[in-house]
């Protein structure tokens, strides 16, 4: 898909951060398709900002492993990769067993309650195919905790790992191949939370986030 024709022009004040945060959100969120060539000075038009925020932004989009370039040639959206959600994952999961370790003494019955909740509407996002919805729903689910450890470095540096994953989240439960299992490993966590086992919830994380990468490797959606 090109750039929207919506988008809004903005301020010639517009700084290079902003252009990288529209960027990186149209690609995280597949406005932006892999593959999909990048022009600056279409970019640059549809923003309303010269091209030297845009260059700026594409720089670091290519160090984020978002866009890649070949010098004089093209500039476009990179596929989703396999080896970099393996990267991902487990730094991912380490983060949050540390955050749900130190959430568990501040976590209440309505933080339960509404964990069951997300855990529901996950289910009802995947049984009508609504990527979207159980990507948000997930990452909700998963946030809960991130919130109440209380920890600002640590809510700060998942999400930022967490907005890398997200591109690759959202092919994955497009392609409905989360199945039933995320929130059956969801209900198990949550009966151990319940129960206030700390480690029997780690041990639940852990299998979710290991379930989910497998699930993500075997799912062929020809990730390079």
């Amino acid at each position: 898909m090109p750039i929207p024709p919506t988008a809004p022009k903005r301020a010639r004040s517009l700084a290079r951060d902003d252009v990288y945060m529209q960027l990186s959100t149209w690609i995280i969120d597949g406005t932006l398709q892999p593959g999909e060539a990048l022009r600056d000075l279409d970019i640059a038009g549809r923003l309303g900002v010269s091209r030297t925020p845009v260059r700026e932004a594409l720089r670091r989009l290519e160090d984020e492993g978002l866009i890649e370039t070949a010098l004089n040639r093209w500039t476009r959206v990179a596929p989703l990769d396999a080896a970099r959600a393996a990267d991902l994952y487990p730094v991912v999961e380490a983060l949050e067993m540390l955050a749900l370790r130190l959430a568990m003494p501040a976590l209440t019955g309505p933080d339960i309650t509404h964990l069951r909740d997300l855990n529901a509407q996950l289910g009802a996002a995947l049984q009508h195919g609504d990527a979207r919805a159980a990507v948000e729903a997930d990452m909700a689910f998963h946030g809960v905790w991130t919130e109440r450890a209380g920890n600002r470095e640590l809510h700060h540096t998942l999400h930022a790992l967490k907005r890398k994953l997200r591109r690759i989240e959202l092919a994955y439960f497009h392609a409905g191949s989360a199945g039933t299992e995320s929130v059956e490993e969801h209900a198990v966590l949550l009966h151990a939370l319940h129960a206030g086992d700390v480690e029997a919830s780690v041990r639940a994380l852990h299998a979710n986030w290991q379930g989910s990468l497998r699930r993500l490797q075997h799912s062929g959606l020809g990730l390079t």
